[in-house]
């Protein structure tokens, strides 16, 4: 196994400018191998800053696109919102509407809403006949009933979860059991 002498590579970058003699190899001076050492002393120095500043660069950039991401990530989300939001003024802006027509148009919208948070898996907690889960629904009150105890009755507010996360809980009546 072949190890590296620093003093005998120095040797040989100087001995490259330095022809050989009659004898053989010139042997360098020590002011040769001094400014051998500092040159390679500054490579060194040169590429661990060249380094050191490619790393800030990324540093930087990574933290202008966490900044970024986090500034637009409901970019998506808003645009399909705006169609939403279109229909419901849509909807006001009619000036000869019937109750009827008012109806179907808030059903249309609340079709397309429910198509953009099925777009985005936001999902409706409504746990009717569950389980209590404190995780997904926040009681408000116990209820006599027939149902075990701790039985969800009814749902006076609907719960939404964002990919399995809860966005809010479902305000629920429980049952208290017999």
């Amino acid at each position: 196994m072949e190890q590296n002498n620093p003093q005998v590579d120095l040797q040989d970058e100087v001995t490259q400018t330095e022809p050989a003699t009659q004898a053989g190899e010139v042997m360098p001076s020590a002011e040769e191998l001094l400014q051998a050492a500092e040159r390679k002393a500054q490579e060194h120095y040169d590429a661990w800053m060249y380094a050191k500043a490619e790393t800030e660069n990324i540093r930087r950039r990574s933290a202008e696109d966490v900044s970024k991401a986090q500034k637009f990530a409901v970019e998506r989300f808003s645009n399909e919102m705006l169609a939403v939001k279109d229909s419901l003024e849509a909807g006001l802006a009619v000036e000869t509407a019937s109750v009827e027509s008012f109806k179907s148009g808030m059903e249309l919208t609340l079709k397309q809403l429910s198509s953009v948070f099925d777009k985005f898996h936001i999902t409706e907690i409504n746990p009717v006949g569950e389980k209590l889960d404190p995780h997904k629904h926040q009681a408000i009150s116990m209820v006599p009933n027939e149902l075990p105890a701790n039985t969800v009755v009814s749902v006076m507010q609907k719960g939404y979860a964002l990919n399995d996360r809860v966005l809010r809980p479902a305000l629920v009546l429980v049952s208290q059991g017999q």
